[in-house]
């Protein structure tokens, strides 16, 4: 369908969500058909353009006027009604995927918001309401649908609790239909990407750094429908289109909307990290879905519905948004797919990075500067000085006062030679020591004060948090320190300051130079602890109670440090078993 342009007479719309991606999206477009005065609503309390937008066509229509910006909390309808009142359009973009765990919270913005946004809409006499909803609303997770329709009904149960409550708003969207009053109608995207997507690209590039990528859930052949954001913006356009021009067979109908190309989603996945330079991540290791769902590493980090929805294929007819609202996709996929990449250069393969979490923890001064060896030579001076000093301190025929007393006499003798020296001495200039290099800064003596202080209430926090007995994270934490100091106090001293110099000059190091590998080894090695420790703790949980779980821990504590006390304690268990 056409889009038709009347510069002299604009409209006025609300884009209801125009912050998210596929809401900028659908902006653009609207300012670039200059038929519209937009009004962009969204829970930000104020509209930041980012550096791209900074001189782009949106901040020339917040300078002209020809867009203003609304903040909207859809739990409120007041604030709803600020924002459309004396509007024609409402275009509703729900979010795509929500990133909240709250699902309470989920609920109020996705169902109860639009319950709040079509009562506002009938008392501002708002025309026309166009709802952004999903493919994924017929979805159950567990069964393919290939080329499907409109005709396709809710599933009794949906693949997640998110596609369910948009499966709730659509209902009520359409539901809301009148044909003298409010036109209603709701598009089905599926499987929405583009530049400022937070969901899908971020999930896939995720998979590739942490290795999973190389797996194949399933037999592979699983097929997708991709839709490129810009299409799905332009969908929108064209229902709001329909509907305006009287088309009875868009109002109280949803219609799906697809990039027409469907493809293999590891395909789809590979193009995006090949194009990101992540060429070594293709994947190529085939697992069965139902094995998986019962690897406790994968698990962790694929959910069940995940893994349904990765091995499952879901393909859906657009041919009914083609035939009725003038649909038909303007970017594809394969412009998509490269538009996407060149969107998302921060996240690929060799880019620059933020501050690494070394450089985080010993911070930007000296001491991160020496010990992540930002200088060579100043590091190995450093750790030359240090390793001379700890063989001056710790030689076995000499005591440590000893030691320091010649230290000191010898860096007496030098400071006071140094002060009598003339300063032109053999044709050579001798500097003078300053005296403000003996003096400690106000400033460094209140930050050492700060961090003692907030060092012993760390400790007053989690010792009350033992007395509580509510963070066993912490106390397994504590446990293994103490018990490491322990290993370290059984050595000599000499040794002990050796591996701890050692070792702050190597391991800072090399975790910064490994740290993707080095936190993906250990992730996958928690998760695997994790679930086989959980799973036999759940069971003594919910067998014996709070009670035994200590006496449990305690002599598993036993037996780690003394195996040969496994029959003791085998005994003692029994014991206290029976006397809970």
């Amino acid at each position: 369908m056409a889009i038709s342009t009347d510069e002299s007479n604009p409209r006025i719309c609300v884009v209801l969500g125009g912050r998210n991606f596929i809401g900028k999206s659908l902006v653009l477009q609207l300012l670039k058909s200059k038929n519209w005065i937009i009004r962009i609503a969204d829970s930000d309390p104020s509209l930041n353009l980012d550096l791209k937008e900074q001189d782009s066509l949106l901040s020339h229509a917040i300078s002209s006027s020809q867009a203003s910006y609304f903040q909207v909390d859809v739990r409120d309808k007041s604030q709803i009604k600020r924002a459309i009142e004396g509007s024609e359009v409402l275009f509703h973009i729900d979010p795509t995927n929500s990133l909240s765990e709250n699902t309470y919270h989920q609920y109020m913005i996705t169902v109860q918001g639009t319950k709040n946004v079509i009562s506002v809409c009938r008392e501002s006499k708002v025309k026309r309401l166009i709802y952004n909803s999903s493919a994924d609303v017929v979805f159950d997770g567990k069964h393919d649908i290939c080329n499907g329709d409109e005709s396709l009904p809710y599933p009794s149960k949906s693949a997640n609790i998110f596609s369910d409550f948009k499966a709730q708003a659509e209902s009520l969207i359409l539901f809301a239909n009148t044909s003298n009053g409010l036109l209603t109608c709701a598009l089905r995207p599926s499987s929405p990407f583009g530049p400022g997507d937070t969901h899908l690209i971020p999930f896939i590039v995720n998979s590739a750094k942490s290795g999973l990528a190389k797996l194949i859930l399933g037999n592979g052949t699983n097929m997708c429908d991709f839709t490129y954001v810009d299409n799905i913006a332009h969908a929108h356009v064209c229902a709001e289109e329909a509907l305006r021009s009287g088309v009875t067979s868009v109002a109280g109908r949803a219609f799906f909307i697809t990039n027409l190309e469907p493809m293999k989603y590891w395909d789809f996945a590979s193009l995006i990290l090949e194009g990101l330079g992540y060429q070594s991540f293709r994947a190529v290791i085939r697992l069965p879905a139902r094995l998986v769902q019962v690897i406790p590493v994968i698990v962790n980090y694929f959910p069940q519905t995940m893994i349904h929805i990765l091995s499952r294929t879901r393909t859906f007819n657009s041919s009914q948004a083609q035939n009725h609202i003038g649909y038909t996709p303007v970017v594809s996929l394969k412009e998509g797919a490269t538009l996407t990449v060149q969107s998302f250069s921060q996240l690929a393969e060799g880019s620059p990075r933020g501050k690494s979490k070394a450089e985080k923890l010993l911070g930007s001064g000296r001491a991160g500067r020496v010990l992540l060896w930002r200088d060579e030579r100043e590091s190995f001076t450093y750790f030359l000085t240090l390793a001379l000093l700890s063989n001056w301190f710790f030689l076995p025929e000499r005591t440590f006062i000893s030691s320091a007393a010649k230290i000191l006499l010898a860096v007496t003798v030098v400071l006071y030679g140094l002060g009598r020296l003339p300063s032109p001495m053999f044709r050579l200039t001798v500097r003078m020591i300053n005296p403000s290099h003996f003096q400690v800064p106000e400033a460094t003596i209140k930050d050492l004060t700060i961090s003692l202080t907030s060092a012993w209430n760390w400790w007053m926090r989690t010792l009350r948090s033992f007395a509580r007995g509510d963070d066993w994270s912490t106390f397994f934490q504590v446990t293994v320190s103490l018990y490491l100091l322990k290993l370290l106090l059984s050595l000599s001293i000499s040794t002990v300051f050796g591996l701890v110099l050692v070792f702050a000059f190597t391991a800072f190091f090399v975790y910064e130079q490994y740290e993707d590998e080095i936190d993906r080894v250990a992730e996958v090695s928690f998760m695997a602890i994790k679930s086989t420790m959980g799973l036999r703790f759940n069971k003594v949980s919910l067998q014996f109670g709070v009670d035994y779980q200590i006496k449990y821990i305690y002599i598993g504590m036993i037996i780690l440090a003394k195996p040969s006390s496994y029959k003791l304690c085998q005994a003692r268990m029994a014991r206290s078993v029976f006397s809970l």
